[in-house]
């Protein structure tokens, strides 16, 4: 990584070959295998049957800023070129809610006429959420995303902030993608949009059919995937009947390294459906240490296994 994010400075991803192309599982290390399960489901749905028919030919996609500090934010920014929203990280551990209104406040000033949405990602508790929430919202804020980590919190900010007239939409991330019911948050009245990734998901069709039963509006974003797995955010998005939001997929710009020779990195503000094409010059660049490689092949085998047998998530 550039910069650290979700802190973490190296992004680790087993890639698996099939006869519709390339899978990716690179479920997050601290991750156990009942929730890297669905991780291999993507990645076996990708290598093994590849992606439905698109209803679009490009996907419009966000700029992406790390809990940086302000001085480094025109930094990030150039990397993501001609973007049309941002997404800026909030709440981070040991930051201040100043801290975030600072940052905030530079791409507004950078951006002036970008969309802003803000991710959490849980970071606050109600009471921190609905007062910072209230002076973001002057930055003008397309969304805040998973501001607190409860479906029932999420609830609880969504009515306060409506309560107040405070114009903020709430995205919920983590109560999907790491429930074992997608959908109860939009059951529960939590959230006025969903954010949906491939992999947590268990694949493109999967996601699909989770959009679908939600009746909200969705952003597909990234697990800070490769190439491979952005390849497979772009599809779901390229797939969905409605795309009313900028994807959070450009993530690869904030990585020194791919696995593609054409990395799937927005041009203009879009990603172009397109097949990727992995490289075995980067594969054996970026090949992990023989005990590390031994690692992800022993999680792999009993991932798989748990898979097959039906006690994983999907």
């Amino acid at each position: 990584m550039r910069v650290k994010f979700r802190g973490i400075l190296h992004r680790e991803a087993l890639l698996v070959p099939g006869p519709a192309g390339w899978g990716e599982f690179s479920p997050f290390p601290e991750y156990d295998d009942a929730e890297a399960a669905p991780w291999l489901a993507a990645a076996l749905e990708a290598a093994g049957e590849g992606y439905p028919d698109p209803v679009r030919t490009s996907v419009p996609v966000n700029g992406t800023v790390p809990a940086v500090a302000v001085e480094q934010v025109e930094g990030v920014l150039a990397r993501f070129g001609a973007v049309s929203a941002v997404k800026v990280k909030v709440a981070e551990h040991g930051q201040s809610v100043a801290e975030d209104l600072a940052r905030v406040a530079e791409v507004r000033r950078l951006l002036p006429a970008a969309g802003i949405r803000v991710d959490a990602n849980g970071g606050w508790d109600v009471p921190t959420a609905v007062a910072a929430l209230e002076s973001l919202a002057e930055a003008g804020l397309e969304y805040a995303e998973q501001p607190v980590p409860e479906i029932s919190g999420l609830r609880e900010v969504r009515l306060e902030l409506q309560r107040r007239g405070i114009p903020v939409l709430i995205a919920a991330d983590e109560s999907v993608r790491k429930e074992t019911d997608p959908l109860r948050v939009a059951r529960e009245d939590a959230a006025d949009l969903i954010v949906v990734k491939v992999a947590p998901l268990g694949g493109v069709r999967r996601a699909l059919k989770i959009v679908a039963a939600a009746g909200l509006p969705a952003v597909v974003s990234s697990a800070l995937d490769t190439s491979v797995g952005i390849r497979a955010g772009v599809a779901l998005a390229a797939s969905l009947p409605e795309l009313p939001y900028a994807c959070g997929l450009g993530t690869l710009s904030l990585m020194t390294g791919d696995v593609a020779g054409e990395p799937m990195v927005p041009d203009g503000g879009a990603l172009a459906v397109r097949d990727v094409l992995v490289d075995e010059d980067m594969l054996e660049r970026y090949a992990a240490a023989p005990g590390r490689r031994q690692w992800w092949l022993d999680r792999l085998e009993r991932v798989y296994g748990q898979l097959m047998s039906g006690d994983g998530t999907v």
